[in-house]
């Protein structure tokens, strides 16, 4: 029952409704980033640590703020609003795999292509990479590049437990705390073994799977 609550909260029953009501998940996930980068940028300016600069670090900070970006990515890529979530888990897996921060410079292109790729792995049916690219303010050539450099990075493993997508559901929910969620990420969903030990052929099957998904 309450696994059910959490998931009705987040709006993620909802996603026939887009035009009425933006699910509570796309708030929730802007706060806990908005505030993460902020501590994030707090420890990097007051120290000596120097951040892992990688193709998705922009030459300054977009315009759009975070929340406006994911009210966007929502409103014309027409992905289901579980993507978020997963979006949210891949994000994590990233950086902690790159031993990098999440910062005003990165979570723009961060968010669009982890979201892109959730849908893809999830959904029936989703845009191809020129219609995200579009959304997100990105050509065609780079947006191609940032898929290419998350999926290898992450050895194509975009497998969520079911357990593994509850847990951060809780996660965020709990965000109206005011908890910070991504700061120094930790791995999750699934020990990093458990895909490190798969053979190629199962790789490559994973891969054929996620790239038929697209219109």
């Amino acid at each position: 029952m309450a696994e059910s609550e959490t998931y009705s909260t987040l709006g993620l029953y909802d996603s026939a409704g887009r035009d009425s009501e933006r699910p509570r998940v796309l708030v929730l996930l802007a706060s806990a980033l908005e505030r993460c980068i902020q501590k994030n940028e707090r420890l990097l300016d007051g120290s000596r640590r120097k951040d892992v600069v990688t193709v998705f670090h922009g030459s300054r900070p977009p315009s759009l703020s975070i929340r406006l970006y994911i009210e966007r990515i929502f409103k014309y890529s027409k992905c289901s609003n579980s993507c978020f979530v997963v979006a949210y888990i891949y994000m994590e897996r990233f950086l902690h795999k790159m031993d990098a921060y999440l910062t005003s410079f990165n979570v723009h292109r961060l968010l669009i292509t982890n979201i892109m790729v959730a849908a893809k792995f999830l959904d029936d049916e989703c845009y191809n990479n020129a219609y995200y690219a579009k959304i997100g303010g990105v050509s065609t050539a780079e947006m191609n590049r940032m898929e290419m450099k998350f999926l290898f990075n992450l050895d194509f493993r975009l497998q969520v437990t079911v357990e593994g997508f509850r847990n951060y559901c809780v996660k965020l929910e709990r965000e109206g705390g005011g908890e910070c969620l991504i700061d120094r990420p930790i791995h999750a969903c699934g020990p990093k073994e458990e895909w490190q030990n798969r053979s190629d052929t199962q790789k490559a099957s994973t891969y054929a799977t996620y790239s038929r998904r697209t219109i």
